[in-house]
């Protein structure tokens, strides 16, 4: 699984093909993408682009072309044309091997066979190592079988956990043997892909009932596209855990390389991708026409048009779309409600639409900067923002289909866990070095790397774990030898390697302090500023060509000479640190920043004179409640600065949600928070059991030296049920003597937990309780999971005393308070300590209904919650 990096030696210029090919055979499409081509290569420099040594044929030459004609400008300048070159001969070795080549059109040949990238991870020789494994395994199969069983071996190879928004590479993904959902799908799509199956990844940009986000994957096969969840064989294409929620959606929607032109409604056209949307093949969806005018009535020609749906206590833009002349655009998605947020030259204006009921919405443009700043902070605005229905559709699966599905699940785990056990436990690694034992453990498959890079280093380890300390958890798993090396051997003391959630696939620090020697060196050092000028002279700024926007390498941006404005930023910090200077990317606001006379200074490439930004604060007032106490940013309010008419979200510190911490009123803004001077937007939400959200939204500003004060209105539904905390459903618990996820115990959907006393009255009034209202657990059907603390506690249980307990009913065993520990800290328990403790959650990790110690009638206190869940 050999890195590919790049060569920063000067590449010759071969653009001449020979033959024309036939990989297009539209003769116009075919002149579009050459004139894109060549566009591309005079915008890079002829370096980029060397066939001399590949031997390609005619239609090879052309699938290269059409690669380079699209792909982001990371791409070009970061992976040499021998690596592109390898890949094109292999998807028309693919199609020419595989029984079902012939049969797959050109059009999505191209667009979903041939292109290497799948979403934002880094570009690997994946292709190659998946044909090898594969090719004997579904030889024999029909193309709708091969899908199926490629898929168990996915599974073989990967199953999920979660882990930061950066996505690796599918060998990297291999390696560690994990990946969030994004990881999973680019993983399963490069390995159909691999074998010559038009694939590509669905997102749900943002669910619309329910917090997060998901990803999955569509394939075709004889005419027709299926969809499966990546890494999670089942035992019928169409079918997933989430075929109910993404019948709840409002969006799904896929990125096609290049320019295409197929049967789905095109969201967008970049210079990279086609966007298109696949919410029909999921969900009912409804069109609703949209009009944007400014304050005279006259229509917008050219306005952005963002697409708004609510998720963790924002409105997060899922589709971009521009007005025409008459200032017109639709939008066809999910039966429910989005925000649309409209914008042009710094005017702006919302509105909410409700797809399924709404036909036109019109958008006046009535705020701008001056009517912004006319107010300290504006009346607050309401929302009820209604999800679709759920209106799922499953495959049939027999008795039998599912008892062979699950036997081959249970045997693919085994193969996994089999290659999981070569990774180091912590007394291995203990053993090994224990300064270095954390980040061995963490290291995975990637152990071998980081155990070598310390014994090279015994002599300076201390410098050599200072670098380690810099990464994170996914960087421990998949960091090559030569960019720890890079980092070590620089004389520099800035010692991490990563800005924000960028590639970091070449080695840049040696090279840049090669690049800027002597005195130009110094001159940066001595007045940063300097190197601000010199990217303003020397580095060209072409943004259309990132759409994607994949961050370039330093050594990519030096030897093009060309990037976009994400790639610029990370330069200056990379450039800044390899030569000594301290300077980062502010995680909140986005910001890039030097250190100077102990102050961060901020970077404006677009001034002449440098200058830091004038503050001042932010100070919410809450009166906490008795389900509510401290409101949580993500989870009940956000804040979002507006530049140029359209809101740009403050990311502060998340934290993990079975972990305790995280930006809340009370740690950051119950004292006040400094912030830019300008206006911004203050989002709050509170999300019923039922999905629907009553959202508030008010416009403020923070001026220079002053304190702007706002209440934090959290609305509330006595009428409904609501989301009053979290609870992380992959927390483990033993039962039968195994560790499992309650998860994996209940299934997709709301459940009950309790964490039981045994033996003592509180907990014998509630089982009782509960024993009396039977008949309606069973109807509800949900499993009901009680949790005693102990192996002795579970033998002491009687559960004769309870014989009438509903037949839903669960037992298992909380060996460290884990469980009961979560309940307590999240549910805001006064006593850690009293039982029993009752949560009534779903696996999307929300809780709905808490009780703990003695409450009468608690059995029907919770049939009356779950009888209003839908």
């Amino acid at each position: 699984m050999k890195r590919i990096l790049i060569s920063v030696s000067l590449f010759a210029l071969t653009l001449t093909a020979g033959a024309q090919g036939s990989f297009i055979t539209d003769t116009q499409y075919r002149a579009g993408m050459e004139s894109l081509f060549n566009q591309r290569i005079k915008t890079v420099g002829k370096k980029f682009y060397d066939t001399q040594k590949e031997k390609l044929t005619a239609d090879e030459q052309e699938a290269l072309k059409f690669l380079y004609a699209y792909m982001p400008l990371a791409d070009v300048t970061d992976y040499p044309t021998s690596f592109y070159a390898d890949n094109v001969r292999l998807s028309f070795k693919a199609r020419n091997e595989m029984s079902w080549g012939k049969n797959v059109p050109e059009l999505l040949f191209r667009h979903f066979v041939l292109p290497i990238r799948v979403n934002n991870e880094p570009l690997d020789a994946s292709r190659a190592y998946f044909y090898k494994e594969l090719k004997e395994r579904i030889k024999n199969l029909s193309m709708h079988d091969a899908i199926l069983e490629i898929n168990h071996w996915c599974h073989e190879k990967v199953t999920y956990q979660p882990a930061d928004a950066r996505t690796s590479s599918p060998l990297q993904t291999l390696r560690t043997a994990t990946g969030r959902c994004g990881e999973q799908s680019t993983f399963a799509v490069a390995a159909l892909r691999a074998m010559g199956i038009p694939a590509r990844q669905v997102y749900t940009p943002r669910w619309a009932h329910t917090d997060d986000n998901h990803a999955w994957v569509e394939a075709w096969a004889d005419g027709k596209w299926y969809f499966l969840g990546a890494c999670e064989p089942e035992p019928v294409l169409n079918l997933g855990w989430f075929n109910a929620p993404a019948s709840r959606a409002m969006l799904m929607h896929t990125r096609a390389f290049g320019n295409y032109n197929g049967p789905e409604e095109v969201l967008q056209r970049t210079n990279n991708f086609t966007e298109i949307n696949l919410t029909s093949n999921y969900a009912p969806t409804a069109e609703v026409k949209f009009v944007v005018k400014d304050t005279d009535g006259k229509p917008v020609n050219g306005a952005k048009v963002e697409f708004k749906i609510y998720n963790y206590a924002e409105f997060y833009t899922a589709v971009t779309k521009q007005t025409d002349a008459q200032g017109r655009t639709s939008l066809s998605a999910g039966m429910g409600d989005l925000l649309i947020w409209a914008s042009k030259d710094g005017n702006y204006g919302y509105s909410k639409a409700s797809f399924g009921k709404d036909n036109t919405v019109t958008i006046t443009l009535n705020h701008n900067m001056l009517s912004d700043k006319s107010k300290a902070s504006f009346e607050e605005e309401t929302f009820n923002i209604v999800p679709p229905a759920e209106n799922a559709k499953t495959p049939y699966v027999s008795d039998e289909m599912r008892k062979e599905n699950n036997r081959r699940f249970a045997y693919e785990d085994s193969i996994r866990k089999a290659y999981t056990a070569t990774f180091l436990t912590k007394e291995q690694a203990e053993k090994i070095n224990p300064r270095a034992a954390e980040y061995l453990v963490k290291s995975r498959g990637n152990k071998q790397t980081i155990i070598d890079f310390l014994a090279r280093h015994k002599d300076n380890e201390t410098r050599a774990l200072g670098i380690l300390a810099t990464l994170s958890d996914k960087d421990l798993r998949d960091i090559p030898a030569e960019i720890l090396e890079d980092n070590f051997t620089a004389k520099t003391n800035q010692l991490s390697p990563r800005v924000e959630d960028e590639m970091i696939s070449i080695p840049f620090k040696n090279y840049i302090e090669k690049a800027f020697a002597g005195k130009t060196s110094e001159m940066f050092r001595k007045d940063p500023t300097a190197l601000v000028a010199w990217i303003n002279k020397n580095i060209r700024i072409a943004s259309e060509y990132n759409a994607l926007q994949i961050a370039q390498t330093p050594v990519g941006v030096m030897e093009s000479k060309t990037t976009d404005e994400r790639s610029r930023d990370i330069f200056f910090v990379d450039v800044a640190r390899s030569l000594g200077i301290e300077a980062r990317k502010d995680v909140v606001t986005g910001k890039v920043q030097y250190m100077k006379d102990g102050k961060w200074m901020d970077v404006k490439f677009e001034s002449k004179e440098q200058a830091t930004a004038s503050t001042g604060k932010l100070v919410l007032t809450y009166e906490p409640t008795a389900f509510l106490d401290d409101p949580k940013y993500y989870n009940h309010f956000t804040i979002s600065r507006i530049v140029n008419g359209s809101p740009q979200l403050m990311n502060f510190e998340e934290g993990q949600a079975d972990m305790g911490n995280g930006t809340c009123w009370s740690n950051t803004f119950k004292y006040g928070y400094s912030f830019d001077t300008g206006t911004y937007m203050l989002t709050t939400g509170t999300r019923l059991a039922s999905g629907s959200v009553l959202a508030a939204t008010r416009i403020f500003n923070i001026e220079k030296g002053k304190t702007t004060t706002l209440p934090l209105d959290i609305r509330q539904d006595a009428n409904d049920v609501s989301v009053i905390g979290q609870f992380n459903s992959e927390s483990i618990i033993s039962k039968d003597g195994k560790d499992v996820s309650i998860l994996s115990q209940t299934g997709r959907g709301y459940y009950i937990l309790a964490v039981l006393g045994v033996g003592q009255e509180p907990t014998n009034h509630a089982l009782h309780d509960i024993e009396k209202e039977r008949a309606a657990f069973e109807s509800w059907g949900r499993p009901v999971v009680l949790i005693f603390e102990s192996e002795a506690d579970a033998k002491k249980f009687q559960k004769d005393e309870f014989g009438s307990l509903p037949s839903t009913v669960q037992y298992a065993i909380d060996k460290n308070g884990a469980i009961r520990e979560q309940i307590a800290r999240e549910m805001k328990l006064q006593s850690k300590t009293q039982m029993p403790m009752f949560i009534i959650a779903d696996t999307f990790n929300r809780v709905v209904f808490s009780s703990q110690g003695y409450t009468i009638g608690l059995g029907e206190q919770m049939k009356n919650v779950f009888k209003k869940l839908k």
